[in-house]
């Protein structure tokens, strides 16, 4: 009979194959510590850009550092809870909207699920209006 030489050894392999199955997954953390009053946003794929970012219904001007990156650091935001929209016409964020609460003497981490669009646009879109910011918050993305 060709097959496993004993019932031992299918029991072995078994075992670790089950092992090495239900690893633990690793958490995403930041690379150092997020200072206060200071959103991380990371995405899982980097992000083509621009990105058009909404608090509490105000649009906020984004700067891009680079052609594609990989977080979106928000600072200036006031303590309090927030309600953030994240949306670009070349990349799908999940969720694209978030409530956060931002705690004196703490920055705030979240992980956003990132996908690119691979649609074909026809013509040119409409230039969107210029976004009017809130005093003192400055959004970046960042490689």
């Amino acid at each position: 009979m060709m097959g496993f030489p004993s019932r031992a050894a299918l029991a072995g392999c078994v075992i670790l194959a089950a092992g090495l199955a239900c690893g633990k997954p690793k958490a995403i953390k930041p690379s150092k510590p997020v200072p206060a009053g200071t959103v991380l946003l990371q995405f899982t794929k980097k992000v083509d850009g621009p990105v058009d970012l909404t608090i509490d219904g105000i649009r906020i001007p984004v700067q891009q550092t680079s052609k594609k990156c990989k977080r979106l650091t928000i600072t200036g935001l006031a303590a309090g809870k927030h309600h953030l929209v994240l949306l670009s016409a070349l990349d799908a964020f999940g969720p694209d909207q978030i409530d956060i609460e931002v705690t004196p003497g703490q920055g705030v981490f979240q992980v956003l699920f990132s996908q690119q669009f691979k649609a074909v646009l026809y013509g040119k879109p409409e230039p969107t209006p210029q976004a009017e910011g809130i005093p003192g918050v400055v959004a970046r993305l960042e490689s």
